[in-house]
């Protein structure tokens, strides 16, 4: 069986999920309210205005009409001449030619140079304050969606994102995905590629511009180019902080970024957005014609595939093996990490083994978790400590293996002595969690509160600088009934000690509105 999109429309939210036998390989979702500005999606352009040039971070803040500026880098906002491209890409290929005739190894960044584009083609004493500066109006791209307190993060390189091809407009080059793996299509693809785009521009070929025609990809760039044109009349006529283009809506993203041939159904269960798909479907993707369905069941249709399920095991600290082991997964400002642990799982035959066989099973498990909660940056991953150098060595092994299924880039490092994983992942939305829910309005989001006895003691603590100023015969105490009932109960005798000591009547009060941290003290004065 084929992979499934689901698409779910309640009110004013639309979610969906790509399934593969009951597992998630992605899920995305949109809320719109009236009245509200629209959150910048990745791929939106905009008018915007420079607020601040930060020379010592060498990076700008720029107004784009939303409640927080974005974020503008250096190499984001510098846009190369053409013969600075030129003298880099040469540069690029001189060095990848002596490295492969002395057999070092290509780093990275220089390996996929026909692949993808970089475009870090800015020189040195090209620094931001010598090009960008306050009030300036600048064409900006959404690069990465606003996540947590963090406004949008753009780039002045343009590029639009069409079925088959991405258009460059200030960057010269042409390059094919790097999952098109067969070099006899990839050299079709970069020959058809070369023929279509003009001298100065850039264009990469997609994954689904696999075995597609000349018309095709020709047809699918001269929309973009179109829409580009269209784009650049609309900068010069507004005003700075206005979108000058928004991405497809939220449906024509998914048919476009998410499914591919190997999609063998859209079941939605909306009738607008099934018209909505099917008109998509017929003008720009003939072979997804026909797989559409519309569920009318009256079970709701995320319960009905399992993905509320799933959902709820994504935002869940504790994942569960099937072994009975389990992954610990905590998301902070820093980096996320995951613990695994054994738990219930005891194994059969020796320690080394157990171990062996619930950090297999973890791999699996850890891929997908952080394929649905959309984590990205920095990653720990600590498996259970193995002391067999080829066992570190399958896990790790495993683990590459299963990010492959993953869309977005990861870099692994192989496993440290401390049974250590450190990779990144990259990311461009906010997180599951993020998107679903939000900090705890008890503990501000920290996970902790106070304990009973660690407020009364303080409580106390306070209670002796009032009744050391008091003039008053008796002073209220106004706490949380948890306290309070600590206070009455095991802590009598500390309060009837008071009491007699300084002369002056204690008055408990419990409310039951306060946070267990709260408390007030008032003296009676007079």
């Amino acid at each position: 069986m084929g992979k499934q999109l689901i698409i779910n429309q309640t009110l004013n939210e639309c979610r969906a999920a790509l399934v593969l036998n009951g597992e998630i390989l992605d899920f995305l979702m949109e809320r719109t309210t009236e009245g509200e500005d629209k959150v910048p999606q990745v791929g939106d352009i905009f008018k915007g205005r420079v607020l601040r040039v930060l020379p010592g971070m060498q990076s700008a803040f720029v107004d784009i009409g939303w409640e927080k500026a974005a974020f503008l880098y250096v190499d984001d906002a510098y846009i190369p001449t053409l013969q600075e491209q030129r003298e880099m890409a040469e540069k690029t290929r001189k060095m990848i030619e002596s490295q492969e005739r002395v057999g070092e190894v290509i780093p990275d960044e220089f390996s996929t140079l026909n692949e993808s584009v970089n475009m870090r083609f800015r020189p040195e004493h090209a620094t931001i304050e010598t090009f960008l500066k306050e009030g300036q109006e600048i064409l900006v791209q959404v690069a990465k969606e606003p996540i947590s307190t963090k406004g949008p993060r753009v780039t002045r390189q343009i590029t639009l994102a069409g079925r088959h091809v991405v258009f460059m407009p200030f960057i010269e080059h042409t390059g094919v995905s790097r999952r098109i793996e067969n070099e006899g299509e990839r050299e079709r693809l970069r020959e058809i590629l070369d023929t279509i785009r003009p001298e100065g521009k850039g264009v990469i070929a997609r994954t689904v511009a696999e075995g597609q025609s000349y018309r095709t990809l020709k047809s699918d760039y001269n929309m973009l180019v179109k829409i580009w044109k269209d784009v650049q009349k609309k900068a010069e006529k507004s005003k700075p902080s206005t979108v000058c283009y928004r991405d497809l809506s939220f449906i024509q993203r998914l048919l476009r970024d998410i499914t591919d041939e190997d999609v063998s159904e859209i079941i939605i269960d909306s009738k607008d957005n099934q018209k909505e798909v099917e008109k998509f479907t017929s003008k720009y993707l003939p072979s997804m014609k026909g797989k559409t369905v519309l569920y009318d069941d009256t079970t709701p249709i995320f319960e009905k595939f399992g993905v509320d399920m799933e959902i709820e095991r994504g935002i869940s600290n504790k994942v569960y093996l099937r072994s009975g082991g389990s992954l610990n997964i905590d998301q902070t400002e820093a980096l996320v990490s995951i613990d695994v642990n054994t738990g219930k799982f005891v194994g059969r035959k020796n320690l080394e083994e157990t171990i062996l066989r619930t950090n297999m099973e973890a791999v699996k498990e850890i891929a997908y978790q952080l394929r649905l909660r959309n984590c990205g940056g920095i990653i720990i991953i600590d498996f259970i400590d193995m002391e067999k150098e080829e066992h570190r060595e399958t896990v790790y092994n495993l683990l590459i293996e299963a990010l492959k299924k993953d869309r977005s880039k990861t870099n692994v490092l192989p496993i440290s002595g401390l049974g250590l994983v450190e990779m990144t992942r990259k990311r461009t939305r906010d997180t599951l969690t993020r998107v679903l829910c939000e900090p705890c309005p008890y503990c501000e989001g920290t996970g902790r509160v106070k304990s009973t006895l660690t407020v009364c003691y303080e409580l106390i603590r306070e209670l002796l600088k009032v009744l050391n100023k008091s003039t008053g015969s008796k002073v209220y105490i106004y706490a949380h009934p948890e306290v309070t009932a600590r206070l009455c109960g095991d802590d009598l005798d500390l309060i009837e000690n008071l009491e007699e000591g300084y002369g002056k009547s204690l008055q408990i009060r419990s409310e039951n509105n306060y946070h267990i941290e709260q408390y007030e003290i008032f003296s009676q004065e007079y």
